[in-house]
């Protein structure tokens, strides 16, 4: 049976619209790089909300999770190539350790790896086909899961489930709504100033204008 004319066409996964170009990395790397900086000022800021949602309900400070999950989410959206999410993230992390914070270096770095991949997989899920509002809340909130999971086990080892419970939830709706959510909306508005018509994010904004 052949294809209507107004059928969409169905890409491999394998093909050249996945393969990264010399573009892809310079800007996957600048989306990174400025990232990091907010990962870095974020760490100075959240402390005086942190200490003001602890009291309330310990765990509650998942909701400032957000913040330090986006790069990934973003990135993806922008590049919509496999490996995107991991690398802007991971590139976010380092710079992050790189100009200093109270988590140390090897630690900034492995949070951003696993954060990266939870948002990857989301994207992986869909084929790299899908970069809807939905998905992108889907992948933020995935990296939250795969991060507040990291973070459970390496600095809260045997907090209690009520902690556990709070906790994942608070950063899950960070992500979903930070990461994810408002994600989208930025690269939603740097594709209508013609920034990123070198992209198919770009030029998917321009067709529908």
């Amino acid at each position: 049976m052949h294809a209507s004319a107004s059928s969409p066409t169905v890409r491999p996964l394998t093909g050249g619209r996945l393969r990264w170009r010399i573009v892809d990395i310079v800007v996957a790397s600048v989306l990174g790089v400025a990232s990091g900086l907010i990962f870095w000022a974020w760490g100075l800021g959240y402390v005086g909300p942190k200490l003001l949602l602890e009291p309330l309900l310990p765990g509650l400070q998942g909701l400032l999770d957000g913040p330090w999950l986006f790069a990934g989410v973003l990135g993806a959206l922008i590049i919509r190539k496999p490996g995107a999410a991991l690398y802007t993230e991971t590139v976010a992390a380092v710079l992050s350790a790189l100009v200093g914070n109270q988590w140390g270096g090897f630690l900034t770095i492995e949070a951003g790896l696993v954060q990266g991949l939870g948002a990857e997989l989301v994207f992986l899920l869909f084929l790299y086909r899908a970069w809807t509002l939905p998905v992108a809340v889907l992948a933020g909130a995935g990296a939250a899961l795969a991060g507040g999971i990291n973070n459970l086990l390496l600095w809260w080892p045997g907090a209690d489930l009520t902690f556990i419970v709070v906790y994942l939830i608070s950063t899950i709706v960070s992500g979903a709504v930070i990461a994810g959510a408002l994600s989208w909306v930025l690269a939603r508005g740097l594709a209508s100033t013609g920034a990123l018509d070198r992209f198919a994010a770009g030029r998917e904004r321009r067709e529908r204008v």
